[in-house]
């Protein structure tokens, strides 16, 4: 109640007009469906991500849902409460991955005191909570200067943000946002009449071809969204609440027992794997499973055979798993560092040169003058000062929260104020990179942290690890909410109204991650059959390679040569996307890759079916009927359906109903049978 009470203040009664002060953005509507479907994609995200280590953001997906809900009410959303729904679903939605619910807390739970010099750390729900309130708010005050930066300096495309923006656009039947580049990042020098260009709906000329394509669109979105969102949703559900009593259905041997039992080759006909191909698209789920042919097929077999691996195929410290684990690893440090390189340089250079991005004009005493390119009148923005409130107050209460949780031997004060500031600093270069190519490589700037920081407090795996979780916190979460901030800004929606959204958002999934991790942990073992929680692995790993420098018997040799090639195909491929070549989207990605060689084959199986459908449907069927847009709706339905089926069946374990049968768990991979477990 006090919540919503706040929010009511915030919040003035609607009005009428275009973008008018008096209609409302941050509404109390808006708000509360946006923390449902952020809820949802919370739960589906915690448990995708300790299953595969991949979660999605999923704004495209939540404002559909949130535009499906809209058209139920009395009073429809507005395009820009619409997008105040969608900021917040992304910030509840995505805090698994942020606070490291999905990695960090795993990873610490991995740990062996004679091994690591610290017992395995495992955080009651307080412990979690403090530590997710400590790493949850950084990322959120960073938004506000990235965003004139990166948006209105330099105009960075975002293409996840700006697809968003042209969907909104379509379903409300608004003119499309201006896309173009006015500025060229802000190194030519322009006139005002060609920044302050006229709306979009006195310049578009009308396109009756487009305008009908569009009408089409709408149309089968507004009357066959909801059916197509319940039927996924109700299918995915279905097999899943199936598959918890007859586990063998989500572990098909389809090469035989052996190979299942052996060399882990079953098949998981799960559909939010395949809802997450179809996210995901077609290069990114071939160069997956590219990665799960190399990883599984050649080094697995290879690792066993030859004795550098002589453990169990799926153990992670002596078996094969472990052992490619490793040349995962440098395939995903090696592309996310190679893909920032241009970054970094253009970012060092307008450090050094700041006259080429900052000014651009001559003033009449010969001085050079600072062009401001705001769009935003000021009581729209989020001041400066409630930034540097902000930033200061995140990192000295996050810096004491991280010492209570962990004590002054996991990781020291100081230490921890430094990891926020260079996560800060690793942020610009993640958002900057996302704006790029639409990837935001936070594995790779976590890793670059834990090399920092095995510098700063050497032999210290807990504080590597921490480390780590707090750069990739800012990184991951500032990424996320620029997409969101750039479709913001292609509809005029209040960057303030967002900013409002992205804290309530945040605030609230705190609360909602570590009770449902809490709950995840007394019902399954994690890491475990259910949910290895692959990249678990890749923090523990890493920290310890650099406390004690020991690799698995030849594994150097593979993680060199691996690098090598995936280090030119990640400059070829960067070089290909910042010019934007057609074949760029061909060329293997290298973290894609890697997460192939992560997760067992039928992760990756499943997430090509999707990827192909996707292929198919946009090759054949875009714009055709609204196919296109019906595609994410369907797939949304997919990975919500799965994803919060997940919740009863966990409820149902804690609550003591289990397995009806365990028919077909021959092999002995089925997770809920008692063979298993």
């Amino acid at each position: 109640m006090a919540i919503l009470s706040w929010l009511k203040l915030l919040s003035p009664p609607r009005g009428h007009g275009h973008l008018s002060a008096a209609q409302p953005e941050f509404t109390v509507t808006a708000v509360v469906i946006g923390l449902a479907i952020g809820c949802l994609i919370c739960f589906t995200n915690l448990s995708l991500g300790l299953q595969s280590g991949w979660i999605s953001m999923m704004s495209i997906q939540s404002a559909l849902i949130g535009f499906l809900i809209s058209r139920m009410l009395p009073t429809p959303l507005t395009p820009q409460e619409l997008i105040v729904v969608q900021t917040t679903a992304v910030a509840t939605g995505t805090m698994p991955l942020a606070a490291g619910f999905v990695g960090i807390l795993p990873a610490l739970s991995l740990l062996d005191e004679e091994r690591d010099g610290s017992p395995a750390i495992r955080l009651d729900w307080w412990s979690a909570l403090w530590w997710s309130c400590g790493v949850a708010f950084f990322g959120v005050f960073l938004s506000p200067p990235l965003r004139k930066q990166v948006i209105i300096e330099e105009e960075l495309p975002f293409p996840s943000g700006t697809a968003t923006a042209q969907m909104i656009s379509v379903l409300h039947k608004l003119p499309p946002p201006d896309t173009q580049v006015h500025r060229r990042r802000g190194y030519q020098q322009v006139d005002e009449d060609e920044v302050n260009v006229a709306p979009a709906e006195e310049t578009e000329v009308a396109d009756p071809q487009r305008e009908e394509s569009d009408g089409l669109e709408r149309e089968a979105v507004q009357h066959d969204g909801w059916h197509d969102l319940i039927w996924s949703f109700s299918a995915a559900g279905g097999l899943t609440l199936f598959a918890y009593f007859f586990p063998a259905v989500f572990t098909i041997p389809i090469f035989g027992t052996y190979l299942a039992k052996e060399w882990l080759w079953y098949f998981t006909p799960s559909l939010s794997y395949v809802g997450q191909g179809i996210i995901m698209g077609f290069p990114t789920t071939v160069s997956m499973n590219l990665g799960m042919l190399v990883g599984w097929a050649v080094l697995s077999p290879l690792a066993k055979l030859s004795g550098w691996a002589p453990g169990p195929v799926g153990d992670m410290s002596n078996g094969a798993r472990g052992w490619i684990l490793w040349v995962s690893l440098g395939i995903m440090c090696v592309d996310s560092l190679v893909s920032l390189l241009p970054v970094v340089v253009e970012y060092a250079a307008d450090l050094i040169w700041p006259l080429r991005r900052h000014y651009s004009r001559i003033g009449d005493n010969g001085v050079a003058k600072r062009e401001d390119h705001e769009v935003e009148t000021p009581n729209r923005l989020v001041p400066t000062s409630w930034v540097l409130i902000g930033l200061v107050s995140s990192i000295t209460v996050g810096t004491c929260l991280v010492w209570l949780v962990f004590g002054h031997d996991g990781i020291k004060p100081w230490a921890t104020v430094v990891g926020f500031i260079f996560g800060g600093f690793l942020s610009v270069i993640g958002v900057r990179a996302l704006g790029e190519t639409d990837l935001n490589p936070v594995s790779g700037l976590g890793k670059v942290s834990q090399l920092l920081f095995a510098w700063i407090q050497p032999g210290n795996v807990v504080a590597n690890i921490i480390a780590g979780g707090v750069a990739e916190a800012g990184a991951q979460q500032a990424g996320d909410l620029m997409q969101d901030l750039k479709t913001g800004h292609l509809c005029r929606a209040s960057p303030r109204a967002q900013f409002y959204g992205q804290l309530v958002g945040s605030a609230v999934s705190v609360v909602i991650t570590t009770t449902a991790f809490t709950l995840y942990n007394r019902a399954y073992e994690i890491p475990g059959p259910s949910f290895p929680a692959p990249t678990a692995y890749v923090w523990l790993g890493l920290a310890r390679l650099l406390r004690d420098g020991q690799l698995p018997e030849n594994s150097a040799t593979f993680m060199v040569g691996f690098s090598l090639i995936f280090g030119i195909l990640s400059g070829a491929k960067t070089y290909a996307s910042r010019n934007q070549l057609w074949y760029a989207q061909w060329i293997p990605s290298g973290v894609a890759f890697a997460i192939g060689f992560l997760n067992t084959p039928s992760f990756s199986i499943a997430r090509l079916i999707g990827g192909t459908i996707e292929y198919i449907y946009r090759t054949r069927y875009a714009r055709k009927d609204g196919g296109d847009i019906r595609l994410v709706v369907v797939a949304s339905g997919f990975v919500l359906g799965e994803g919060v089926v997940s919740i009863v069946s966990l409820i149902l374990k804690i609550i003591g109903i289990g397995v009806v049968s365990c028919i077909g768990c021959g092999h002995g991979l089925c997770g809920g049978c008692p063979a298993t477990t």
